[in-house]
């Protein structure tokens, strides 16, 4: 029996790693038209290269943390505000890329490294994570999907998101395997990795009222209370300590909310107070303002995409197919970007932990569906290397 186990995690391994390796060798040839499109108006100038396209935007904020760590004294603008600075990222991706850079000749390595080997994982990890529920076939090509997503670029790029959507699967299937003692460490490590643990505090919740009222078809032991409980209380801590860590070294006790809202002022001006929900409400005229249509619009068509998905998520055979906890997962992480996020066009690559719950659309059987999803992936992640590195030179093309 083990050794049959053996040979099968081996065949997962090398069967996505085929798949993997592949989307790889795309994106690179991306990368390379990219770098050749640059231009004198792009942030990477003509002279671009594959490795400074990897290294490119929020790749340099992680190699100031790497090389030189977090401000003690908060820079300020002319204005006298809060400018962006490092705080508004988590130490681990740069710790363990620096780390890695030690042995692999230097920190830009280290971290293309870490983000490569992390996609890997956590393709592995999606695949055990989605098989039960959806079947091997529909597993694998979601796989497929994600290795070769829209935003699959930051596999190769010095961006926590990898690190952390491993952290987040291996959660999940924990999650849906009730091996509670494994979330520990994971939350801790999605906490420190990338903003967005409390995303997995509301689902530790949600997970914990949905077992109870299911009580009388599913046993919930006083063990699995005491665990969602700890769980919902760790997740909850490790969600506000950043913060708490920011006010300690710097002195203020606004230092991370301030740091964030520096990202904002070049939209709203000035703003000087965080409102949950109010960045979704006003971004959506913005928004509609800029496409040149009425802004009042813009809330009403959130109202209204927040009900589709809702619907999505509650009625969609595909999702529920997915089981509950991926789908209160997906509902936990958007109830969160709505309460927190002003979206920009970075709005795309913080959908990536969603990607269980869109793992949906490989469930139908049609092989030329899937050929069309698997188009559209390469397709999207073409115009957003376009868009992102080959031009990257407006505010709406900031990854």
């Amino acid at each position: 029996m083990a050794e049959r186990r053996l040979r099968t995690t081996a065949s997962i391994a090398g069967t996505v790693a085929a798949v993997y390796v592949t989307a790889r060798l795309v994106t690179t040839l991306f990368f390379w038209i990219a770098a050749e499109l640059s231009g004198p108006t792009s942030r990477f100038g003509p002279d671009a290269t594959i490795p400074s396209l990897a290294m490119g935007w929020d790749s340099q904020w992680y190699w100031v943390i790497a090389d030189r760590g977090y401000p003690t004294q908060l820079p300020v603008s002319d204005s006298g505000q809060v400018a962006e600075n490092a705080w508004a990222f988590m130490p681990v991706y740069p710790w363990l890329a620096r780390a890695l850079g030690t042995v692999l000749g230097g920190y830009p390595a280290g971290a293309i490294a870490l983000a490569v080997v992390a996609g890997y994982a956590a393709s592995v990890v999606l695949f055990l994570l989605l098989r039960q529920r959806i079947g091997e076939t529909a597993a694998l090509w979601a796989v497929v999907f994600f290795a070769n997503g829209p935003l699959a670029a930051l596999f190769q790029m010095g961006y926590a998101e990898s690190l952390l959507l491993l952290w987040l699967f291996l959660a999940l299937r924990a999650l849906v395997r009730r091996r509670f003692g494994w979330i520990y460490p994971l939350i801790v490590l999605m906490g420190f990795t990338r903003p967005g643990v409390l995303a997995f505090a509301l689902l530790i919740g949600l997970y914990g009222i949905h077992r109870w009222v299911r009580r009388g078809q599913d046993p919930l032991p006083t063990s699995h209370i005491v665990h969602i409980i700890g769980l919902g209380a760790l997740a909850t801590i490790v969600g506000f300590s950043w913060q708490v860590i920011a006010g300690i070294v710097t002195g203020d006790p606004a230092a991370y909310l301030d740091t964030e809202l520096a990202w904002r002022r070049s939209w709203v001006g000035s703003e000087e107070h965080f409102l949950p929900f109010a960045g979704f409400i006003q971004a959506a005229g913005i928004w509609f303002g800029i496409w040149g249509l009425p802004p009042s619009w813009g809330p009403v068509a959130l109202v209204l995409l927040v009900v589709g998905v809702a619907v999505l998520l509650v009625r969609a055979p595909q999702v529920r197919r997915l089981g509950p906890e991926i789908r209160l997962w997906g509902a936990s992480y958007l109830v969160y970007l709505l309460a927190v996020f002003f979206p920009q066009s970075s709005i795309f690559r913080l959908l990536l932990p969603l990607t269980p719950v869109a793992a949906a659309v490989a469930v139908p059987r049609s092989s030329w569906w899937r050929i069309g999803v698997l188009l559209l992936c390469l397709g999207s992640q073409w115009f957003w290397i376009h868009e992102m590195l080959a031009l990257g030179d407006t505010f709406f093309r900031i990854p």
